[in-house]
């Protein structure tokens, strides 16, 4: 069984994200992509929505696609995540399964700090780390694991915030659940 662990902040998850984590999944031959939220991230700034509602997001984003799946894993741990230990918890949980892989799957930027990770020689270890770059981006080769190459997709979740700030549409950056939720919570304004 092949598996991308898929983490991030997801504040909020959006149409980039899938859409990279679908390339994935055909690139890798995955069986399935679990996208697991941060409870708290060690190595970024504020985070502007709860935990809960990041996850309740996600789980909007991949609903009704049976590649993909939210994992709760770090929200239920609480504290500050470490990949380390998510991915410890992971074999533990499917121990028995025989013949797990999992695969990390990082964003370029994630990848250059991945030297400032706890205990990145376990992270390569405990799975094979996979950038996701961009086409046609400018990012440098990883430093450790492969790279594919993924649709350029000009969205981010910064840029998704500021538009609700300014009572501006996100229709087409996130999947209508995903935007309805944002609504009905009333989340970055």
């Amino acid at each position: 069984m092949r598996i991308g662990i898929f983490g991030g902040t997801f504040d909020p998850p959006h149409i980039g994200h899938l859409l990279a984590a679908s390339d994935a999944y055909e690139a890798l031959g995955l069986d399935r992509v679990l996208f697991v939220p941060a409870a708290g991230q060690p190595l970024k700034a504020a985070v502007v929505a709860s935990p809960a509602d990041r996850l309740a997001m996600v789980e909007r984003l991949v609903e009704g696609d049976a590649r993909f799946a939210a994992d709760p894993i770090e929200i239920e741990r609480g504290g500050l995540s470490y990949t380390v230990d998510t991915l410890r918890a992971f074999h533990d949980r499917w121990k028995s399964d025989g013949a797990l892989a999992l695969v990390l799957l990082l964003g370029a930027d994630a990848a250059a700090t991945l030297p400032q990770w706890r205990e990145p020689a376990d992270v390569a270890s405990l799975a094979e780390v996979v950038v996701l770059r961009r086409a046609g981006g400018a990012e440098t080769p990883p430093a450790t694991g492969r790279a594919i190459e993924t649709r350029r997709v000009d969205v981010s979740s910064t840029e998704i915030r500021a538009r609700v700030r300014a009572g501006k549409s996100i229709r087409g950056f996130v999947p209508e659940p995903v935007a309805a939720y944002i609504e009905g919570r009333r989340l970055y304004r």
